[in-house]
């Protein structure tokens, strides 16, 4: 019998020793440890289409610089030298080219154009920037609620891993006890054997939450941007519910509103390109035909061009048609989006509340669940307790806990999704 036991033990040592040694070279030692903030930030850093954002919220800058510089004075430089010879009586009239001409000018034109057409054109660059920055402001929340999401994943399953490698400590206790029991013939042989074969399931269950730690760490390194394998122990995700002020309105909201305005001001620009259109014109410098005191054909020259629109086919009222189905059409999306809203934010509210009373139900059965093995570890040191009944009684405490873990993930992924949509962060 002794035999048996020290053979069992041998095994058992051995497979101890090469699972120790597959998870030191599968998994670093967890030295470092990161929070969600610093994912956060490799994100916002990392991320093309927030860069994208930004430069195009730049280039609209300089849009807007480039529509100001038209109305400054336009300053060109021309020179000009012609020759048009008649031969045998062969050429172009000279009363019209004046057989050759000479031209430096330097001309200018000058724009003149009111309060109301500058105001719109400056009005339509700045609802592009405010589109741009809550673009921008929406794409950085889609970012931070991606990476908020993957850390809550993998957070859970380094949560899962601390109480799993407690558990398996907690069988390899009891089975040294056991291992005593049974050598003294309290216990069958076969019961020992079928608890080593319980705790081999659960160094396996250890082993199989490392390797999926492992893959959402990669992911959250991913989805950060980061090239990075380094195994790093993550901070407890402190996520709270966030508020929003009443008066204050969603970014969602806002982006509505500056598409109608956008589409208001369009309907000013249309209206801005039926003015009349009044520019100064002016040159300066050599205009000679050679002909006639060269030297003297030195002036200048001042003249106004007026333009008057009078009939397109009727464009400009059709245009002002199309505008106005398309802010129809915005203001339907907008109130469609306000009752999806509100819908969606009672439903998330709903599933919280549900989980918390999950979470109450599933601690209570987990003190029925722990209160059960305490006395039947009692029982065991008598002989007492089935070892069957026991470990059915370590199986559930551990199913329990592993759903707690799984209900605190979903309840931070849900509070994770109310702050997307309730919060302006």
């Amino acid at each position: 019998m002794n035999s048996i036991y020290s053979f069992i033990e041998f095994i058992h040592s051995i497979k101890l020793k090469v699972f120790f040694i597959l998870v030191l070279f599968s998994f670093k030692s967890f030295s470092q440890e990161k929070d969600l903030r610093f994912y956060m930030e490799k994100a916002q850093t990392n991320s093309p289409l927030l860069k994208d954002l930004s430069n195009q919220i730049k280039s609209n800058s300089i849009d807007s610089l480039l529509n100001k510089a038209n109305y400054k004075p336009q300053i060109l430089g021309n020179l000009n030298a012609n020759y048009a010879p008649i031969i045998n009586g062969y050429g172009y009239d000279s009363a019209i080219t004046n057989g050759q001409s000479v031209a430096g000018l330097v001309g200018l034109n000058q724009k003149i154009i009111g309060k109301g057409i500058i105001n719109s054109q400056a009005e339509s660059f700045q609802l592009l920037k405010e589109s741009l920055v809550l673009n921008k402001r929406i794409a950085s929340k889609d970012v931070n609620k991606l990476i908020t999401a993957q850390y809550i994943t993998a957070s859970g399953s380094a949560e899962q891993i601390g109480y799993n490698q407690k558990m398996a400590a907690l069988l390899k206790d009891e089975a040294t006890i056991l291992k005593k029991l049974t050598q003294n013939s309290i216990y069958k042989q076969t019961d020992y054997l079928v608890f080593l074969t319980t705790i081999k399931q659960q160094e396996f269950q250890v082993l199989q939450l490392k390797q999926q730690y492992q893959n959402d760490l990669g992911m959250l390194n991913y989805l950060s941007g980061e090239t990075d394998t380094t195994f790093v122990n993550l901070k407890k995700p402190d996520i709270a519910l966030k508020t929003i002020q009443t008066d204050t309105k969603s970014v969602f909201v806002k982006q509505f509103e500056v598409d109608s305005l956008k589409i208001i001001n369009q309907n000013k620009l249309i209206d801005n390109a039926y003015k009349p259109s009044l520019s100064l014109l002016g040159d300066a410098g050599y205009f000679s035909s050679l002909s006639y005191q060269a030297s003297k054909n030195l002036g200048f020259s001042v003249g106004l061009g007026l333009s008057i629109p009078i009939y397109d086919g009727n464009q400009k009222s059709l245009q002002h048609q199309k505008n106005e189905t398309a802010l129809a059409t915005n203001l339907a999306y907008k109130a469609n989006f306000n009752k999806q809203y509100q819908q969606q934010l009672l439903m998330l509210h709903q599933k919280l509340k549900q989980a918390i009373e999950i979470e109450n139900q599933l601690q209570t059965q987990l003190q029925i669940v722990d209160a059960l093995i305490e006395a039947n570890k009692k029982l065991l040191l008598t002989g007492d307790a089935q070892i069957t009944d026991f470990v059915i009684a370590i199986g559930n405490v551990i199913t329990i806990n592993n759903t707690i873990s799984q209900n605190k993930i979903n309840t931070l992924q849900l509070i994770n999704e109310i702050n997307y949509w309730s919060s302006n962060d």
